[in-house]
């Protein structure tokens, strides 16, 4: 007589049960954890017994979900399979592979592979079930090694085996691999194998090849419309629209009703390809046409809430969230809370984190990036940190680089991005090229250059270094602390340049006062093929303007619209009338001011008045300081201009009134402030307020400064006298 313990006791309500060979017990599925006898059952032959254990391993797989350790389960069972001398079963063994497949015990399962019986290596059933285990695991290439092993002994996969043969290769990407197994299938005759062929659809999908992938949808004969959905979800990776939507049209065409998927993958292509508008029209589409959306339709377009009626869009999908009942998918969940982030909305983005049960590491960082966009920084910290200290899940690198790229975009709170760079490097973190780009933004605009230098060589060392994101932010950190020869190289090293690239080299040379040199690379990069955008042509103007290229400037300022097609913005005519005005050319200056087509700002009237200050022009200065005055602002410049400038003409009761005006309207100016690094540590001083080097010898530069600059001509009106 055989002994059989089925399964643990945690498992029984009564103590272990014995098997003998004529008798076995059943389990009763409506109450687990209480597997007592329901029904005797006799076994007329050794398949009886095949079929309990298959009953207690299936038993065991559907009940992994919940949790329980079944590790041990398992382990008994394929012991006493191997005791029972079962095990030359190949459908036993392939119940037994899937199992620890499904535990995620890839070596255990591996081991019942290697160790089955020769005649389990004739059953394609046998290589499915390690196919499918490879698969569940993602390790790609070693499905395909199997498949190679398949192919030495001369056995062909089956129906069930080749797509997940198909899957491997797709997602390997070798293009080669993926050809040499569809010829293998046409070999065999399983091409027109209705789910061969799908697989084959989106293999080439997968790998890019669109046209092969529609070769192969073309020659199917029978199709399903999970066939249609395949080939509109291709288009929809590989960034076609308008490939997505003709199938579409195709598919509805030839008499097949598109269903969610359908519709998902369309509205997914769209926004993908960033065309947040067509998104949203083909999902309001696929309302109308009466089609339910599901959890991963509305996660796609609540990515693409934003911009224009952002808010509106919002609620609208917000809203049909709720009543579909899809709140408790965490991953919509999140969604709604990164919306509501982008969109400037905290409070909600708040209200929707504290409501979630489980909250994943996905939930956190949204959070965290929705203070640091709203530019709450310590919210931001706040959060963190709280994440930092909880028992569930850990900050990753997305986690450190919302925090980072919080603090970076802070005009007052940048020191505190190289701080917490310094504690993500201590905690063994590595940073990607977000975190690296969101560091350099901060040594850029503090001047920290040897941070800066020690960055590019952790950039180096991580191979970063020929991203585009870390270089086009080297090169900025370089030009804005005056490094311009290392800028210079890194900008002729780069094998591809953006748009970015290029306008951060014209705008690093235009900030030195090297006109000239923003004219060439502006010239180099037309001739390239690269067409300039509105940044691009700001900071050429502003170069012109600070190096006094009039004719340039207003020659480019021509060009703009003429040539290029790009309507000049508020921020193009304050350029130019800064480049007239510090010229001398005053009355070109207010011809372009009033030739604007919309309604001067602040900065436009501001650069007449800086213009008319220069000048000593104080009667235009007055007409666009009273303008100014009128605007709703908080900017303090005008004052300061305006008063100065009366000073300067010996009109001291005029530069009374005016810093007098400033101050009823509780404007108050915010000192500047310089800095600077003197063996490793940086000093910041501004003014009526000193720092602890030697004041004396700063004094002593100073004074030296004035008198080369009277030697030159000019009448400094601004330098303090040390008290």
């Amino acid at each position: 007589m055989i002994l059989l313990p089925i399964l643990h006791k945690r498992f029984f309500s009564s103590p272990f049960k014995f098997l003998t060979p004529n008798s076995y017990y059943h389990a009763n599925h409506n109450n687990f954890g209480k597997f007592y006898c329901a029904e005797a059952v006799q076994i007329q032959s050794g398949n009886g017994l095949i079929d309990l254990f298959d009953h207690l391993l299936k038993y065991c797989i559907s009940r992994i979900d919940e949790r329980f350790n079944l590790d041990g389960a398992v382990k008994q069972i394929h012991a006493q399979v191997t005791v029972t001398s079962l095990f030359s079963s190949a459908f036993l063994s392939a119940r037994l592979v899937s199992a620890y497949a499904k535990l995620s015990l890839l070596n255990d399962a591996r081991k019942v592979f290697d160790k089955s019986p020769r005649d389990c290596f004739s059953s394609p059933l046998f290589w499915n079930s390690m196919l499918r285990a490879y698969l569940s695991d993602f390790r790609y290439s070693a499905a395909v090694e199997l498949y190679f092993r398949m192919r030495e002994i001369n056995l062909h996969p089956d129906g069930f085996g080749f797509p997940l043969i198909i899957r491997a290769c797709a997602m390997r990407g070798d293009i080669r691999l993926c050809r040499l197994v569809h010829s293998h299938a046409v070999l065999i005759g399983l091409s027109s194998n209705l789910h061969v062929g799908n697989e084959f659809v989106g293999m080439y999908g997968e790998i890019g090849l669109m046209g092969a992938a529609l070769k192969v949808f073309d020659r199917m004969p029978l199709r399903s419309r999970i066939s249609w959905n395949v080939v509109v979800s291709g288009f929809a990776k590989n960034f076609d629209c308008e490939g997505a939507v003709g199938m579409l049209l195709r598919m509805e065409n030839e008499g097949w009703e598109a269903n969610p998927v359908t519709w998902t993958s369309v509205i997914s292509s769209f926004a993908w390809c960033g065309i947040g508008e067509k998104a949203w029209g083909f999902y309001v589409l696929m309302r109308e046409r009466g089609v339910d959306a599901t959890a991963e339709s509305l996660a796609v377009v609540i990515s693409v809430c934003d911009g224009i009626m952002a808010a509106t869009k919002g609620e609208i999908v917000h809203g049909h969230v709720i009543r579909g009942g899809f709140e408790r998918y965490i991953f919509v969940s999140n969604a709604l809370i990164s919306m509501y982030g982008r969109n400037g909305d905290v409070r909600k983005a708040e209200y929707l984190f504290s409501a979630l049960n489980s909250k994943s590491l996905v939930s956190w960082n949204a959070l965290i990036s929705a203070y640091a966009r709203a530019g709450l920084c310590d919210n931001a910290l706040s959060a963190f940190l709280r994440l930092e200290s909880s028992n569930t899940v850990r900050p990753n690198v997305v986690s450190w680089s919302a925090v980072i790229a919080g603090f970076a975009a802070s005009e007052e709170r940048k020191e505190a991005t190289l701080k917490l760079f310094r504690r993500m490097q201590n905690a063994q973190v590595l940073a990607n090229a977000v975190t690296v780009a969101s560091v350099l933004s901060a040594c850029a605009e503090l001047s920290a250059l040897p941070l800066g230098r020690e960055i590019h060589s952790h950039t180096i060392r991580l191979f970063m270094d020929n991203d585009v994101l870390v270089m086009n932010g080297l090169i900025n950190m370089y030009m804005k602390c005056g490094d311009l020869g290392a800028g210079e190289m890194l900008f002729k090293k780069m094998e591809f340049r953006d748009i970015i690239s290029w306008n951060i080299m014209i705008t690093g040379y235009g900030m030195h006062g090297l006109g000239l040199e923003s004219l060439t690379i502006f010239n180099q990069m037309v001739e390239a093929g690269i067409g300039p955008d509105e940044v691009t042509f700001v900071a050429v103007l502003s170069a012109c303007s600070h190096a006094g290229l009039v004719a340039e400037g207003r020659e480019l300022f021509h060009r703009m619209s003429g040539e290029f097609r790009i309507e000049p913005r508020v921020e193009h005519y304050a350029c130019t009338v800064d480049m007239f005005g510090r010229a001398g050319l005053l009355e070109e200056a207010r011809r372009v001011l009033r030739s604007m087509p919309m309604e001067p700002n602040a900065p436009v009237w501001g650069a007449m008045l800086s213009s008319c200050e220069m000048h000593r022009n104080v009667d235009d200065a007055v007409e666009s300081a009273a303008v100014m005055f009128g605007m709703e602002s908080s900017a303090t410049g005008g004052y300061m201009l305006l008063s100065n400038l009366y000073a300067a003409s010996g009109r001291w009761g005029e530069a009374a009134e005016v810093r007098t005006l400033a101050r009823a309207k509780g404007l108050r100016k915010v000192p500047a402030q310089s800095w600077i690094e003197v063996r490793k540590k940086v000093h910041s001083f501004s003014v009526g307020r000193g720092f602890e080097l030697d004041m004396d010898g700063v004094y002593l530069v100073l004074q030296d400064l004035k008198l080369q600059m009277v030697m030159e001509s000019y009448v400094p009106h601004c330098l303090f006298e040390p008290a």
